[in-house]
């Protein structure tokens, strides 16, 4: 901004002369002052020149809708919505979210510092507002079949982006407490560009999470217990209270916040579908369910606006207020927070629920083409077991975490056989970026697939292909199709094909627009709790994909094996 621009938003501010935009009528809610005033709010060179009483070049009448600072989600990986940024932009601003915190682990995982720069330049050509983080565990771990790297050389690097706003959820926490250099490298690089670090730390504590958050980390949103989130407060860290597609925590955690500790609170979304998005909402979704479980409203929109916003340093977004952005949301209600209309720098984004810009979807070559396995034989599946005790993943509904239970398994021969055990399916994950046919076999249980097979090439966080079933021959049949088509999500029953969606960029994202994502996302859950008979108290492939994380306790699955990540070493399947 010059000096002439700066004097025509003073005089707009003054009351001078006509605002650029004036929207009249307006319930302003004050999140700081815990008010709501009647009031027009003046819009210049898209910032707000004041509240009060104004007069416009072009006025809007908002007929008493409430106006609220524009939505930010403080954690999010893009790439779960199956959407490029372009297209996940036209799904969530209409839900009145303006700006998200982004972290492209997922397709950096796949394809590196390429598909940052491919998140990055989609994301330019769309008014929402995103800012990355750089992912700082890629892989994961180091027990991992990643299909890039990202050193410490090649972040300090990405962090002079100016979309970057600092260094991803550090998930290698026990690379933190043994002060593994290369972590540490990361981590310094961080905070000599003065940039804020993100946690992801679920179960740490005592003084695991003190020598955590002394790295300097600065927020988590793993928090699954009122307990986590007020260790995580008292040790000066943001908590982000997350409500997505399988990890469903705020209403648990809700009890922690009070109106003292609430402005070290966020709202994040993490990982959400679609058709969630569509159905349910977004960071509004979290506003809605907040509300509805006894925040009061004031609260609860400064965890989505303003406390978001200061936690990233963002100093002109959060509020409505004189000199900050005219990111402004107009709201039916403070209960059910429908969106009528969104701006996004004082020019309309949003109206009645549907974007009113256009995306191109443009995709580079970079990032396609991106399976590459060995050929896979169906004896490669089969689980050899000198134990009738095998331990296996226990799955529990709309939580990441999972638990290792002792089950005495029936054995053909020395093999697992899934019709003597109907109770527990395999789970296969297959390393797809260098065909070095690492695979990685284990059992599941409350999964609860029956008569099929699921397989995707979304499996955090290295994203090879993971596979579940009830017989080997489905398997097989869904992991050779899912490798023909490039990536994706395929279902299949008695060894035919009944539901595919097709994700060619990185195999994680569609180059469709979100509706066509969402309808085919759709039809494919009925397929899955109807044909395979899934419970619809699991998000089938949300839960599977996060089976091969191994930093999410408490035993996951990777192409190298079975993974006790309390203790954070592989594990074999048979019990002692």
């Amino acid at each position: 901004m010059n000096a002439k621009k700066l004097s025509l938003l003073i005089n707009a501010a003054s009351g001078k002369c006509e605002a650029d935009l004036v929207i009249k009528n307006c319930r302003v809610v004050n999140p700081i002052t815990r008010t709501v005033k009647n009031a027009d709010i003046a819009v210049e060179q898209g910032l707000i020149a004041g509240v009060g009483s104004y007069r416009g070049k072009t006025e809007i009448d908002a007929h008493g809708l409430f106006a609220v600072a524009g939505l930010i989600d403080a954690h999010v990986h893009i790439e779960s919505s199956m959407c490029t940024p372009e297209s996940f932009a036209q799904l969530v601003v209409p839900k009145g979210t303006t700006t998200v915190i982004a972290d492209p682990h997922e397709i950096a995982n796949v394809s590196g510092s390429e598909g940052i720069h491919f998140m990055i330049n989609s994301a330019r050509r769309v008014p929402l507002k995103v800012h990355f983080m750089i992912p700082s565990c890629v892989p994961a771990t180091s027990f991992e079949d990643s299909g890039a790297i990202l050193d410490s050389e090649s972040v300090e690097e990405l962090l002079k982006e100016p979309e970057i706003l600092g260094l991803g959820e550090l998930m290698n926490a026990p690379g933190v407490s043994s002060c593994d250099s290369e972590v540490l490298e990361k981590i310094c690089a961080a905070k000599n560009a003065h940039k804020i670090i993100d946690g992801h730390a679920p179960g740490l504590n005592g003084f695991a999470l003190n020598a955590y958050s002394a790295a300097g980390i600065k927020t988590d949103h793993e928090c699954s217990s009122p307990q986590e989130v007020l260790e995580r407060l008292e040790n000066g860290m943001y908590v982000l209270l997350r409500q997505g597609s399988a990890a469903q925590n705020l209403a648990e955690i809700l009890p922690s916040v009070t109106k003292e500790n609430s402005r070290r609170c966020a709202m994040c979304t993490d990982d959400k579908h679609p058709q969630d998005i569509i159905e349910s909402g977004h960071i509004n979704a979290n506003l809605k369910l907040a509300v509805k479980n006894g925040l009061d409203c004031f609260t609860a929109i400064a965890m989505a606006t303003i406390n978001a916003a200061e936690c990233y340093g963002l100093n002109d977004v959060g509020l409505i207020a004189p000199g900050y952005s005219a990111d402004i949301v107009l709201f039916n209600n403070l209960e059910d927070f429908e969106a009528e209309k969104v701006f996004i720098d004082g020019k309309l984004a949003a109206e009645n629920g549907k974007a009113v810009f256009e995306i191109r979807n443009r995709v580079d070559k970079a990032v396609t083409h991106s399976v590459h396995i060995k050929p896979l034989i169906i004896e490669d599946l089969s689980i050899k077991l000198t134990s009738e005790n095998a331990k296996v993943i226990s799955l529990k509904n709309h939580e990441l975490v999972t638990k290792c239970e002792i089950r005495k398994v029936n054995l053909t021969n020395g093999i697992f056989d899934c019709k003597e055990n109907p109770q527990i399916q395999k789970l296969i994950v297959m390393e797809r970026h260098k065909k070095t046919g690492k695979i990685g076999k284990g059992l599941i249980e409350n999964y609860g697939i029956h008569g099929g097979a699921i397989a995707t090439t979304i499996a955090h966080d290295s994203h090879n292909i993971i596979s579940a079933g009830d017989n080997d021959n489905d398997i097989f049949v869904a992991i050779n199709e899912l490798n023909k088509m490039g990536g994706g999500i395929i279902l299949v029953k008695d060894g035919t094909v009944i539901g595919s969606l097709s994700l060619p960029i990185a195999g994680l994202m569609s180059d469709r627009n979100f509706v066509e994502v969402s309808q085919t996302l759709k039809s494919l859950l009925e397929l899955a709790w109807n044909e395979l008979g899934i419970s619809r108290e699991i998000e089938p492939f949300m839960t599977l994909s996060f089976l091969s994380l191994p930093v999410i306790p408490e035993i996951k699955l990777t192409p190298r094996g079975l993974f006790d990540v309390n203790k954070f070493e592989f594990t074999q399947i048979e019990a002692d």
